[in-house]
């Protein structure tokens, strides 16, 4: 991604697109023949995998030749060391080669010629050849290389270590232990069958988060973003809160062509910026805000981050209803952030700023406005019917087409050539991700360590049920520091989730929760590149914008707790178990509300006045009250009342403050 905007420097603008870097992957940048040649493979991928999308492609052929395109595209785009960037190296070469030799290989069975050969291989897998281990060894070896050149050391580290688990556990103490097994059964299970490298994760990888890449893509080349972002300012442009309203539009409409927390946030920072200064926010403060948003481009329909495909797979719902539950905590989301906003106008004294654009709303809307149509069609199809895979299909022949309304956004060969490539280059540190991911999978089903792992939880919180979720938040959160969103999520997924399930959490509730917690990882040092690229822009300590962004984000996320811990909790997924009903829903809702309302006065020290420490500990005790009713449910009787104890507590605070105010108290000191 090329960083554009004047109020950078040069400086600047490489330590921003190093950060992007560290999400992305940092990646060759050729020119001439050798670049055209990349750049024509990048695009054969996705004119692959959109037929694949339109046909009916075998499933297990698709999977194998999205992790021979992948693979050989991350060694020949991403370098080996960073002395060789920009540079062609014959070991990329080598490595590329293997990779599409080892798939081609299990394509033909062994045979090299007859691709009919592929049931057999897989029948194989019980007892391998030499050939068969030997190919095996030399796939493991390319997956992890491309997963450290993709996204770093930890992930290929981290599935190392769970190799050695599977051979050696059964030197390990119980409960840890198992039987041990020997290197050729777990090369197999990785490789030849579809409970690792090629399981679930690569599934869906091949068949919607590639496909959803190219939307963005697509989205991105005809204007779109840039389009949401000024549709953002003139939209909310007139109020002291402005700028930061716009913020958070802007981020929730830009979640479906980026998809990633510091894109986002890097492309509303460099035009929101120098406007949020001349409203008066501090360096800080509006580092915070833009890391908090961009951090909403991963939790925003219709495409939310590539993890929530992969709650459908492992799932086996549909992508819709996903989507579906994401909604009430999306909205919660975006809620918190506003009242963080108009919290901030006050606070901060903000004035009104002219976004200075040559247009107005209604024209702006009328020239571009058919932005929108590709992200509701989206939508559209699936509640008419339509798998995700069609669905997006279908909206990017769309958004191709509808750029055509005008000849500044017209997709002409050259710039559709260009946006073709950059769908499937988008898409390689997550395809390198899930292949890898699928290695951990593979142990963790093999040796039984889900169930291992849930019973040592489950022991050590004493059976609580609170302190299970509390555990498997840091849990989440932990492992989120190292990994990317999508690595921390497959992960927790298999291994800290049946804790939950066990104890009685339905398994849609505890896969959102480990999501949520997942994409929280995104502002956490010491890996928050949102943050840290949000500081970059405005100049401000990266550590401090990073706190900040927590104190944003911080009261919504502690919403997940709500459809773990409660029995009606899981209204807010907007899934109902027996006995519950739409009013239990709306109950809930407005409880939460209540709670990120609470948490919100209490983070920012601030209503109509700054408070003082007797008040934010009132508003921080009705915010946990709201959110964990199940803390003080035995004192009060029950979840109800300590949800009605919660709102009684932050009427009276607000009512307090209200009439302090208007009747001219000074400040709390």
């Amino acid at each position: 991604m090329t960083i554009q905007g004047e109020l950078l420097s040069d400086e600047e603008r490489r330590k921003v697109e190093e950060l992007i870097e560290q999400e992305d992957g940092a990646i060759h940048k050729f020119a001439g023949w050798w670049g055209k040649a990349l750049t024509s493979v990048a695009v054969a991928m996705t004119l692959f995998h959109l037929y694949a999308a339109a046909s009916t492609i075998n499933q297990q052929s698709l999977r194998e030749v999205h992790v021979a395109f992948a693979l050989s595209l991350v060694f020949l785009l991403f370098p080996m060391v960073k002395s060789w960037r920009n540079r062609v190296a014959p070991w990329d070469l080598v490595a590329a080669g293997l990779s599409v030799g080892v798939i081609w290989y299990m394509m033909t069975g062994g045979t090299w010629t007859n691709l009919a050969g592929a049931d057999d291989f897989l029948d194989r897998y019980v007892s391998p050849n030499r050939m068969d281990v030997v190919v095996g060894v030399v796939l493991i070896a390319l997956v992890l290389e491309a997963t450290r050149r993709a996204t770093g050391l930890i992930m290929p580290i981290v599935s190392l270590a769970f190799f050695a688990y599977g051979l050696w556990g059964n030197y390990l103490p119980a409960p840890w232990t198992h039987k041990g097994y020997p290197i050729v059964d777990l090369i197999a299970e990785l490789y030849m069958t579809l409970n690792g490298i090629f399981g679930s994760a690569i599934d869906v990888s091949a068949s919607l988060i590639i496909l959803f890449t190219i939307f963005g893509a697509i989205l991105q080349a005809s204007g779109a973003g840039r389009f949401f972002i000024d549709f953002s300012l003139l939209a909310m442009k007139g109020q002291p809160n402005a700028a930061g309203r716009a913020v958070v539009l802007s981020s929730f409409l830009l979640g479906g062509p980026s998809g990633s927390g510091v894109a986002t946030t890097v492309t509303i920072g460099t035009v929101a910026w120098p406007i949020m200064r001349q409203a008066g926010y501090g360096k800080t403060a509006a580092g915070g805000l833009l890391a908090a948003g961009g951090l909403g481009a991963i939790l925003s329909p219709p495409v939310l981050g590539a993890a929530a495909f992969l709650i459908a797979e492992y799932l086996k719902m549909s992508y819709l209803d996903i989507v579906r539950m994401a909604i009430i905590p999306t909205c919660l989301y975006y809620f918190g952030l506003l009242v963080m906003t108009e919290i901030d106008s006050r606070k901060y004294s903000l004035r009104a700023v002219d976004p200075q654009l040559d247009m107005t709303l209604r024209q702006l809307v009328l020239r571009y406005g058919f932005h929108f149509s590709s992200l509701i069609s989206v939508i559209v199809l699936m509640i008419w019917g339509y798998s995700a895979t069609y669905a997006v299909f279908w909206s990017i022949l769309l958004a191709i087409a509808m750029s055509f309304l005008r000849a500044d956004t017209a997709l002409w060969p050259g710039r559709l050539f260009r946006a073709l490539a950059d769908g499937s280059i988008q898409a390689l540190g997550v395809a390198a991700t899930c292949a890898c991911a699928g290695i951990i999978v593979g142990i963790i089903t093999k040796t039984g360590l889900a169930l291992k792992f849930s019973s040592i939880v489950i022991d050590l919180a004493g059976g609580s049920l609170f302190w299970t979720a509390i555990y498997t938040s840091l849990i989440v959160w932990v492992v989120g520091l190292a990994v990317p969103v999508t690595a921390s999520y497959i992960m927790c997924a298999v291994i800290a989730a049946p804790a939950l399930i066990k104890l009685g959490v339905p398994d849609y509730a505890a896969h959102m929760f480990i999501f949520y917690y997942a994409v929280l990882s995104e502002v956490s040092p010491p890996t928050a590149l949102s943050p840290f690229a949000a500081a970059t822009i405005t100049r401000a300590d990266p550590y401090v914008t990073t706190l900040q962004s927590w104190k944003y984000a911080l009261p919504a996320f502690l919403v997940p707790f709500v459809f773990v811990l409660d029995p009606i909790g899981t209204g807010l997924l907007l899934e109902f178990p027996k006995g519950m009903t739409w009013g239990w829903a709306v109950w809930v809702t407005i409880g939460a509300a209540s709670g990120v309302l609470a948490l919100a006065f209490a983070a920012q020290g601030h209503i109509v006045r700054r408070l003082g420490v007797a008040v934010r500990t009132v508003c921080f005790a009705a915010g946990l009250s709201l959110m964990f009713p199940d803390l003080i449910d035995d004192w009060v009787g029950g979840m109800v009342a300590a949800r009605l104890v919660g709102i009684a507590l932050l009427g009276a605070v607000i009512a307090y403050e209200v009439i302090r105010w208007r009747g001219g108290a000074r400040p709390a000191s």
